[in-house]
């Protein structure tokens, strides 16, 4: 009998222990764009787990919303966006959202299945780049890094707070192109109605395209991680112990290795 009570005791002890460290789980909700982001998260979120993190994964389809809900606190981070798009959001909206770590880096092409090369465009071509003010920007300074315009201001950017131009800085368009704005999602969807688009890296991937097929491919390696994508919080919550834990497995070295492996170079660790 005594040997029966000290099994009891010992599952019992057994079970209240599993129920207190089931408790003693830490939840964090982050928000991501599906590709690459979302894959990301899914990788570590095994390797966090052994950390007491519980990793729920918000996917979205827009550049607005992880933001918005990060701000109302309906997520506790966000990981999707590069510096320049945070301050210029900051700045619109009143905001201080802070970057934790950089995490990758993605191409941001010129694209067409119209033309084999950039030389071949016709006067008065239709062109689209994204709607938002920064992606917005950063296309049309790759339009000029390919020769169809030529902008007021400087090539590119020297830091993440650097302006970026709009079709208002436009001093030569000699192919009189006209330039469409559409939702970066969107852009993929809108090759067959435009002659070439400017496409970032995570839409690219999303739609299965080929990044090496890319009538040109800004990198975005500059050394100073100005398009390094990265882990968003609220500027009271970037002490807390899970986000720490969560920045720490995005920068890990199987991560990096990760990184390298899944997307064979269409991608690049920014840590």
């Amino acid at each position: 009998m005594k040997l029966f009570k000290t099994i009891a005791t010992t599952v019992t002890a057994a079970l209240l222990f599993g129920v207190v460290q089931a408790q003693a789980a830490e939840k964090l909700v982050v928000g991501a764009t599906a590709v690459p982001h979302a894959e990301i998260l899914e990788f570590v979120k095994p390797i966090v787990a052994k950390e007491g993190l519980d990793l729920e994964i918000k996917v979205f389809s827009d550049y607005i919303q992880p933001n918005v809900q990060l701000v109302s606190k309906q997520l506790d981070a966000n990981y999707f966006q590069y510096r320049p798009f945070l301050n210029d959001y900051n700045r619109e909206r009143g905001t201080h959202l802070v970057p934790i770590v950089p995490v990758h880096v993605e191409p941001f092409v010129a694209y067409s299945t119209k033309i084999s090369a950039v030389d071949q465009i016709a006067d008065g071509a239709t062109v689209a780049i994204p709607n938002d003010p920064v992606n917005g920007g950063r296309g049309l300074l790759l339009l000029q890094k390919v020769g169809l315009i030529k902008l007021n201001g400087k090539p590119d950017l020297e830091t993440p707070e650097d302006p970026l131009p709009t079709q208002k800085d436009i001093v030569e368009n000699p192919k009189h192109l006209k330039i469409i704005e559409l939702e970066s999602a969107m852009l993929p969807r809108a090759l067959s109605q435009v002659e070439l688009a400017a496409l970032n890296g995570n839409y690219v991937l999303e739609a299965k395209l080929d990044v090496n097929k890319s009538l040109f491919i800004d990198r975005g390696q500059d050394g100073k991680n100005i398009w390094g994508e990265y882990l968003v919080t609220r500027p009271e919550d970037k002490d807390r112990p899970e986000i720490a834990i969560l920045a720490k497995a995005l920068n890990s070295d199987a991560t990096r290795e990760f990184i390298k492996t899944r997307y064979q170079g269409q991608i690049y660790p920014a840590f």
